[in-house]
């Protein structure tokens, strides 16, 4: 499909302000399941690691459903979409109100709800970067924004309404809230292919010719001069014939004419369905094969293929603060008087300023994104690193900061897989990264989780989550180094629209 030239403004801010709002709904109770996790272990009286698993899957299934989520949006569009996955987030907030045992909720809480937040987020991110290019950084920056702002909010919402209404209605009115997803959703008009529609096709124009079994250009010219000849004479023994003999004659052949018209008829209907039937399958096989050829491509880039893997170490690393802080501090026997903030609003409200910030600074032309990205990563190891010596609630809060900041780069995301691979194969890439983020969203609390059931401290699970985030940076930043390119192409020059980190893939 060949869209229309970003307008980089008029509509495309009403898909930021809806895109916000999108996220905001249905990101809100996920990024902050750390306050509903703490009631998850009173309630069932599970382990850590067991435990994890809900929030954990809430926030990783639907990024490792992301190549799934990518072709629905493709193949269906934003809106639609939208619309049906407000309803999976409603419906499976509500039934987690439900849940007899931890198991319930892995299916309700974790795959429902996580199943239709990364729909979402595919359909918000995907629509927003048809409608933007100058602008492209600020708005996403804006719309990221949105799950750091509902993780503030509903960090403190949550609690209010456990301690008002406890942990079943609390579920059951966030989920009534994560309706109005679907007005949010009915607002995504999509970007028009052109400024004019097409002239509308009749009905034989619609049918595609390779669905018709007769066509009249493949009779050939010796069939044509059979057909008038045998008319030819059919015609001249009429004539020779008595008139009545004619009378009935021609009677007896309209009547078998009619049912030899609805046998062909109804077996050119046959034959014409069965012939549609292939000609489907084929197209979807041959759209099947073109996928994966062009996966191959992708990781022929070396910088995509650092990519996945710096994605899935930060995700692995970087993803169990936001939902492990607060246990993190009771273990620390933090003492409650201490509290003026929760510490995951904290970390929600400084992600919100580090993605606009991020997302601003991705607009500059000095700044190089990918490098901006390596930046963050490797800040984020090192912040991580020095959880363990936090002993108190003023360490604790301002390393948060720093961690929900750093993860701002979520906006710049999107920025830096645009300028790796191109437009044309964003929703594609884009896809595939987000399946090895979800990957490591959903194993990095539950390894947390599990280091603290072995050794009933945080210590060595954070030197581990540290560890994968500096690796995957440090690859990141190898594969992007400068001298890569010249080593593999001295002669070639870069396109003038991309970065130095670009790498042109050979089919």
């Amino acid at each position: 499909m060949v869209f229309r030239k970003p307008p980089d403004g008029g509509w495309g801010w009403v898909i930021v302000v809806v895109s916000f709002f999108t996220q905001f709904l249905c990101y809100g109770s996920p990024l902050a399941v750390g306050v509903l996790y703490l009631e998850w272990l009173d309630a069932f009286g599970e382990g850590k690691g067991k435990t994890a698993w809900v929030g954990s899957l809430a926030n990783g299934i639907g990024l490792l459903a992301s190549p799934v989520c990518s072709i629905c949006v493709s193949s269906f569009g934003a809106r639609p979409v939208a619309i049906f996955s407000g309803f999976m987030v409603a419906g499976g907030l509500m039934m987690s109100s439900f849940a007899p045992n931890i198991y319930f909720l892995y299916i309700s809480y974790g795959i429902v709800v996580g199943l239709g937040c990364g729909l979402l987020y595919t359909a918000t991110v995907t629509i927003t970067c048809h409608y933007f290019d100058k602008r492209r950084g600020l708005a996403l920056g804006l719309i990221s924004t949105g799950s750091s702002v509902g993780l503030f909010i509903y960090a403190a919402l949550q609690r209010e309404l456990i301690e008002l209404y406890g942990l079943d209605g609390c579920l059951l009115i966030v989920g009534a809230l994560s309706l109005n997803i679907l007005a949010c959703g009915s607002l995504m008009r999509p970007l028009e292919s052109s400024d004019s529609p097409p002239p509308e096709k009749t009905c034989v124009d619609k049918v595609p010719d390779q669905y018709f079994v007769y066509h009249e250009k493949e009779k050939t010219v010796e069939e044509n001069i059979s057909i008038l000849e045998k008319g030819y004479v059919d015609e001249k023994c009429a004539n020779n014939m008595p008139e009545y003999k004619q009378d009935s004659i021609l009677n007896k052949n309209v009547l078998s004419s009619i049912n030899v018209n609805e046998k062909d008829t109804y077996k050119k209907k046959v034959v014409e369905q069965t012939n549609f039937c292939k000609q489907l399958a084929k197209k979807k096989w041959q759209l099947y094969l073109n996928y994966w050829e062009e996966t191959v491509v992708l990781f022929k880039n070396k910088v995509f293929s650092a990519l996945f893997v710096a994605i899935l170490l930060f995700d692995i690393g970087g993803f169990p603060p936001s939902l492990l802080m607060e246990d993190v501090a009771r273990s620390a026997n933090v003492n409650e008087d201490d509290y003026h903030m929760p510490l995951i609003s904290i970390i929600g409200i400084m992600t919100a300023v580090g993605k606009l910030t991020l997302g601003i600074l991705a607009d500059f032309k000095w700044v190089n994104t990918l490098y901006l990205y390596v930046t963050t990563l490797l800040m984020t190891g090192v912040a991580l690193f020095a959880i363990p010596f936090a002993k108190s609630y003023l360490t604790l809060a301002m390393l948060s900061g720093v961690l929900g900041f750093l993860t701002g780069n979520w906006s710049i995301f999107p920025y830096v897989t645009t300028k790796t691979v191109g437009i044309e194969k964003l929703t594609h890439a884009y896809g595939i990264l987000m399946f090895f983020a979800g990957l490591g969203n959903s194993l990095g609390p539950p390894i947390v989780g599990w280091f603290y059931d072995w050794t009933q401290e945080y210590d060595t699970a954070f030197y581990f989550s540290g560890f994968c985030v500096l690796l995957g940076g440090f690859l990141l930043l190898l594969a992007a180094l400068p001298c890569w390119n010249a080593c593999t192409n001295q002669s070639s020059k870069l396109p003038p629209n991309t970065y130095s980190y670009k790498v042109a893939s050979s089919a």
